[in-house]
């Protein structure tokens, strides 16, 4: 429709310390990478105008500190999402292992109507790596996590490298379809909701009026 205003679309990015989601956000939007590791501290975020089927929407990309004592500082930020990533470090198991309490957080903080049917994706990133460091088996145990470990639920995988840009443009593309739906869906619903108590508001209005005392 013209004159429609373009569609925001809140993604978070959650995950360890040190495993990159900040590399992977400045890769994406802006196609930069530093060695320098500096943490975040709370929470941050950049955005960036993509098309998803030719509509026009912002991506708003929100990158949270990993370390436990910033973590309450971005429960605030969790609100509103449409779409979470999880991200872990390939060459780091714990990483691969907390995804779990991650979601589990986001879900608890996030208060979304629907927890079972919200989009999650799980990002690998650091495959640039020499593959002798990487996680053992990690193949199957990423299949594990992306369905038995993290609530019997299918999430799409990608494997990323932040350093080398690799497969973090595909991903992205992903995740911006799957918060799409998710606000689509959510408007619908608001939508439904709203013709619902429309529709009370009538009936009462005219329960009063006809009303014979």
């Amino acid at each position: 429709m013209s004159g429609r205003k373009k569609t925001l679309l809140k993604v978070i990015i959650l995950g360890d310390s040190g495993v990159g989601k900040t590399s992977l956000m400045q890769q994406f939007v802006n196609q930069k990478f530093s060695q320098q590791y500096k943490a975040t501290i709370g929470a941050d975020f950049l955005t960036k105008e993509v098309t998803i089927h030719g509509k026009p929407v912002t991506l708003q990309i929100w990158d949270t500190a990993g370390q436990e004592r910033f973590q309450s500082l971005g429960v605030a930020f969790y609100r509103g999402a449409d779409c979470c990533v999880l991200c872990f470090d390939v060459t780091n198991e714990k990483s691969l292992n907390n995804l779990t309490s991650w979601r589990d957080e986001f879900l608890v903080q996030s208060n979304v109507q629907n927890p079972a049917d919200f989009p999650f994706m799980i990002i690998g990133n650091k495959i640039d790596v020499d593959d002798s460091k990487k996680i053992q088996g990690l193949p199957k145990k990423l299949q594990q996590a992306a369905h038995n470990h993290l609530g019997g639920l299918d999430y799409p995988v990608f494997q990323t490298s932040a350093k080398d840009g690799i497969n973090v443009e595909q991903a992205f593309e992903v995740v911006a379809e799957m918060a799409l739906q998710q606000e689509e869906l959510n408007e619908t619903n608001q939508d439904a909701n709203t013709d619902f108590n429309d529709a009370i508001n009538i009936n009462m209005d005219h329960g009063e009026s006809g009303c014979a005392c």
